[in-house]
């Protein structure tokens, strides 16, 4: 065996050696994590102590919710990333079903707590607030929020997206309705990002080729791809999201049709 081949394997052994334990290290802070996909930008995500927290929940409405998924049952959190109707949803609905604590901006909470919202929670983006072990840090997103009433139309403060870090360290950051912004890499480095739920279907947000940016900077184990094709103008596809994430061999990705349960 030549030195260069040495050196050549010796080079191989060192780089998969340097994502191994990452996707380990992933898989296994994330034993107990349930991640369901809801459709479009729903998220249900439970954690190991059984904490169920539903995220930007357009369900009834949403033509990509199964069926038996449109009514919900339980919900201790809900984390609402901006006022759109597409991602507000069913919030309102389901908190005074189920009495869950609604997060979201300063602005969209008080909204909901005149509509009947008793449990709301006022953020705003750096700050943090944690429930039954688990934090949620509110953080940037480059869109608009707003709620529309008949003809009328209600500023609903900035639209966010958040970083949740369960019981056991597994941290998921939701994107929210996005472009891409450079600082998703101080995301990276102050939360290091286990699973990250990114838009690609463009027009509104980001399209494949800016969400594979994205990878590039918030660099996650693992990455589901959502807001696409619910519309006809939300065109991005996760064939053309995993031709380009091909040169990042260390983001695993993972696609989820509506109703799919990740554990």
């Amino acid at each position: 065996m030549t030195k260069r081949t040495c050196l050549f394997l010796t080079a191989i052994f060192f780089f998969s050696a340097a994502f191994i334990p990452a996707f380990s290290q992933a898989a296994e802070i994330g034993k107990g994590v349930k991640v369901t996909y809801l459709g479009h930008a729903a998220f249900n995500l439970v954690s190991p102590q059984g904490v169920n927290i539903l995220i930007d929940p357009f369900l009834k409405n949403n033509p990509k919710t199964p069926a038996e998924m449109k009514e919900v049952e339980k919900a201790d959190l809900i984390l609402v990333t901006h006022g759109h109707a597409d991602h507000l949803g069913d919030t309102l609905s389901i908190a005074q079903k189920t009495n869950a604590t609604v997060v979201a901006m300063a602005e969209l909470a008080g909204y909901l707590t005149k509509k009947g919202v008793k449990n709301a929670v006022r953020m705003n983006k750096g700050g943090s607030y944690t429930a039954k072990g688990i934090r949620i840090i509110m953080v940037n997103a480059l869109h608009s929020s707003s709620v529309t009433e008949g003809d009328q139309v209600i500023y609903a403060g900035e639209p966010v997206g958040f970083i949740i870090r369960f019981e056991n360290g597994f941290t998921v950051y939701h994107a929210g309705d996005t472009a891409v912004f450079y600082d998703m890499k101080i995301l990276s480095d102050l939360y290091k990002p286990n699973l990250a739920l990114l838009p690609i279907g463009g027009h509104f947000t980001m399209d494949p080729n800016e969400a594979a940016y994205a990878c590039k900077l918030l660099r996650p184990q693992y990455v589901v791809p959502m807001h696409f094709g619910t519309f006809p103008l939300l065109t991005g596809t996760t064939e053309e999201f995993t031709r380009l994430l091909k040169d990042q061999p260390e983001v695993k990705i993972l696609i989820m049709n509506p109703g799919q349960t990740i554990n």
